[in-house]
């Protein structure tokens, strides 16, 4: 089995995950459209940049197996067509994206075509995973996910623990999906809890010290938790920060998800609706609200 891997993108995760690869004994071949991304890795023992797609390709031994970090949607799409004319049949491609698994389905149909097989990847870890490791949750073949196995067992907490084959083209995507979707419902119950302590202004509450005290023996420490109890050590306020929380496709397509099959989601989905409202997405529904106040009660309106 070979010890040499692709890796397409070296942005945050890409670049972090070269490394991990890279000291877990394997070798990288990597590559980056941004000069600047790539210089930042040039030093790395074990990895070895390369300037174009097709020298990743013609670099790696056969069967090559190359990993995917990059945005989802049409960076994905445009890397995979050329990737598809590149490389040749037994060849493995990891789409490590948060792509929609129905879009990992239809590429990997593609891919088969031309003999190539495709995993996609569900990689959860953010910018620790350098120092702590990655969850992994893989879809495809058993012998696509076999050939990129030593890379799995690098990127891990542990070889043992922390990546899982989840299931056919797909599955690993899809877990993922499901995986942010809880992650959205967890970050907006400790939001609203905090905010609630922080707002009982007369018992002059030390929401640091608290949110510290909670990652000790209590049902609700989490890594999440820990993170959260770091900044607020830091700046209790949270003045500079704005109070707009993007979101990316995953809420989207977990909500719509458990629509289509008819399975109540409710927490999942009002923590979506909740960065549409963030993101001011409710301005106008709000001034409709106090207009109508204004309408039937003669209530008074703040104006903008």
């Amino acid at each position: 089995m070979t010890t040499t891997y692709g890796m397409i993108g070296l942005g945050r995760m890409g670049g972090n995950m070269s490394r991990r690869i890279a000291r877990a004994g394997l070798e990288v071949v990597a590559w980056d459209r941004a000069a600047g991304a790539r210089s930042a890795l040039a030093s790395e023992a074990r990895i070895r940049m390369v300037e174009t797609l097709e020298a990743l390709a013609n670099e790696l031994p056969a069967p090559r197996a190359v990993w995917m970090m990059l945005p989802a949607g049409e960076p994905t799409e445009q890397v995979l067509e050329r990737l598809q004319a590149l490389l040749s049949p037994g060849d493995v491609i990891v789409d490590g994206a948060n792509a929609w698994y129905r879009d990992s389905q239809r590429r990997a149909s593609r891919l088969a075509a031309d003999g190539l097989q495709l995993v996609d990847a569900g990689v959860s870890g953010g910018v620790w995973g350098l120092t702590n490791g990655y969850g992994l949750m893989v879809g495809g073949s058993a012998d696509a996910v076999a050939r990129i196995e030593p890379m799995l067992k690098a990127l891990a907490p542990a070889p043992d623990r922390g990546w899982l084959h989840c299931g056919a083209s797909g599955a690993g995507h899809f877990a993922k999906m499901v995986h942010n979707g809880i992650e959205y419902g967890l970050m907006q119950a400790y939001a609203e809890g905090l905010a609630l302590l922080r707002a009982k202004k007369e018992l002059d509450l030390d929401v640091a010290a608290i949110a510290e005290s909670w990652r000790h023996g209590t049902v609700i420490r989490s890594w999440l938790l820990d993170l959260t109890a770091e900044f607020l050590a830091e700046d209790a306020g949270l003045q500079s920060i704005a109070p707009r929380v993007a979101d990316s496709g995953e809420g989207r397509w977990t909500a719509i998800e458990s629509i289509e099959l008819g399975v109540p989601t409710p927490v999942m989905t009002l923590a979506l609706m909740e960065r549409f409202a963030s993101q001011d997405r409710g301005d106008y529904a709000n001034r409709i609200l106090a207009r109508l106040r204004q309408s039937f009660g003669g209530h008074a309106v703040t104006k903008g």
